[in-house]
C-alpha cells in the first residue's frame, strides 16, 4: 500500500488594524462584509485587493488587515494594470517558483513580480506569476462601455417599474462579466443613479 504524506501548515493570527481579530474586540469582519459592504474604510474591496494583500504577507506571519494595507494593495494592483497594458501572459520564470518552493514564499514572489513588472519586454512573464497566485492584473470589458451602460440603464428602468427580478437578472448577467455595480443617490436630486467598475 502507498504511504500517505501528512503536510501541516500554521498560519500567523488574522488581525484588523494591529489588534487579533476576535468579537470580544468588536473588530470580526468576514471577506464576505469587505466584498459586498462599505463596512471597513468606506468602501467596497475587490477580491483580487483582498487576495494581494494576504499574499504580501507570509503565511507563518500575522496578516493584518488594515485600510492603509488594502489601498497598498489596490495602488500596486493598478500600477500592475498600467504596466501590463495589452500584454499577453506567457511562462512564470524559474526564479519565481523557486521562491514559491521555498516554504511559499509569497512576500518574495511578489517582490520578484515588481520586476518583472518594471520591465516591458518580462511583463508577460510577471503576468504568469501573477496567474500562479490568482491574482488578475489585467482588467477586461467584455462589451465595452456602451453595452454596459445600456444595461445598467435598463437595471434602473427594471427598479424603477419595481421589477426587482428582473434587476437582479441583470446585476447577475454583469457581475459574470467582471462588472460590479454600485448604487447611490443623486446628491441633489434624490434620484437613485448606478455607476459601474470592472470587479478584480
Amino acid at each position: 500500500s502507498e504511504k500517505m504524506a501528512n503536510f501541516w501548515m500554521h498560519n500567523g493570527f488574522l488581525q484588523v488594524e494591529g489588534k487579533k481579530m476576535s468579537k470580544s474586540e468588536g473588530n470580526f469582519i468576514t471577506i464576505n462584509e469587505l466584498l459586498e459592504t462599505e463596512k471597513f474604510g468606506g468602501r467596497k474591496w475587490p477580491g483580487e485587493v483582498l487576495r494581494l494583500a494576504m499574499l504580501m504577507t507570509h503565511y507563518r506571519e500575522p496578516i493584518d488587515f488594515s485600510v492603509r494595507k488594502l489601498e497598498e494593495a489596490l495602488a500596486v494592483l493598478d500600477r500592475w494594470e498600467r504596466q501590463a497594458g495589452d500584454a499577453k501572459v506567457d511562462k512564470p520564470d524559474i526564479e519565481s517558483l523557486m521562491l514559491l518552493s521555498d516554504d511559499l514564499s509569497t512576500p518574495q514572489t511578489i517582490m520578484r513580480v515588481h520586476e518583472l513588472m518594471g520591465n516591458p519586454e518580462t511583463v508577460p512573464t510577471g503576468l504568469a506569476v501573477l496567474s500562479v497566485l490568482g491574482v488578475n492584473a489585467v482588467r477586461t470589458q467584455a462589451q465595452g462601455d456602451t453595452a454596459v451602460a445600456e444595461a445598467v440603464d435598463a437595471r434602473l428602468e427594471a427598479l424603477n417599474a419595481k421589477d426587482f427580478a428582473k434587476a437582479d437578472e441583470i446585476r447577475a448577467e454583469l457581475l459574470e462579466q467582471g462588472i460590479q455595480l454600485m448604487d447611490y443617490k443623486d446628491p441633489d436630486t434624490g434620484d437613485r443613479k448606478t455607476k459601474w467598475e470592472i470587479k478584480r
